[in-house]
């Protein structure tokens, strides 16, 4: 019999994407603030976006957490 996939799994693949791709992305900010050296609409902007993306890997990590407590507690 193959192996029975729940709404969990994605859910938690789903998770780790955006986690990971946040993180990702979060990584190469500084290279792009570099980049914008002198035009300061640009480095901010680029500044919000690397908050914004650290915010979502940590609520990714938050939801994988809570949700792994969960499964724990079902069995």
């Amino acid at each position: 019999m193959g192996s029975e996939h729940t709404v969990a799994d994605n859910i938690v693949y789903n998770l780790i994407s955006i986690q990971y791709h946040a993180l990702k992305g979060a990584e190469v900010y500084d290279r792009y603030i570099d980049d914008a050296h002198g035009h300061e609409d640009v480095v901010e902007f680029i500044g919000q976006c690397k908050e914004q993306d650290e915010r979502r890997a940590l609520r990714a990590h938050e939801l994988l957490r809570d949700l792994t407590k969960e499964r724990d507690a079902i069995g």
